[in-house]
């Protein structure tokens, strides 16, 4: 699994207000989520076009005085999935990985927003497409979510979205 099956956002704040702060992280944007985060992924199977929805946990831990921290993620239901990643922040703040950090944004909860976008291939026909990861960032809710643009295409799609709370359910 990529590194970034990490940050994916869901959008389910009504009314929220972003407001731009900064295009660059720190180790503190990140280190919040340091410790167990319980969940679930779900992601949009390309052959049915239907979502599926799984149990998914994850520990994060930071290795010391570096920008890197480390993701182990397990999936309950599909322990042959279990993976473990390595997450490598810029020294400039500018990339998250080989991902661009393209926007930082504080919501009006006090909840942090971080769009990335890179280029990369997805799908099962592995075709061309810009990879969008939103990553909303607090000390109880962790949600990573992946867009997909193919080549060629205008729409953004929904690819998959883990979402995560501090407590196991």
């Amino acid at each position: 699994m990529k590194i970034f099956i990490i940050f994916i956002f869901s959008i389910f704040y009504t009314n929220v207000t972003f407001t731009q702060t900064d295009s660059v992280i720190n180790v503190k944007d990140i280190e919040v989520l340091t410790g167990s985060w319980y969940g679930s992924l779900t992601y949009l199977d390309y052959s049915t076009n239907k979502p599926y929805t799984m149990p998914a946990d994850v520990d994060i831990s930071r290795i010391p005085n570096e920008n890197k921290f480390i993701f182990k993620n397990s999936y309950p239901d599909e322990p042959a999935a279990n993976s473990a990643d390595t997450v490598i922040l810029s020294a400039d703040g500018k990339m998250i990985g080989n991902e661009k950090v393209k926007s930082l944004n504080l919501l009006d909860n006090g909840n942090k927003e971080i769009i990335t976008e890179y280029n990369d291939v997805d799908g099962n026909d592995k075709k061309n497409a810009v990879i969008r990861h939103i990553y909303l960032v607090s000390k109880d809710i962790f949600i990573i979510r992946k867009d997909v643009k193919f080549e060629g295409e205008s729409e953004w799609i929904k690819r998959h979205e883990y979402s995560y709370k501090r407590t196991k359910p």
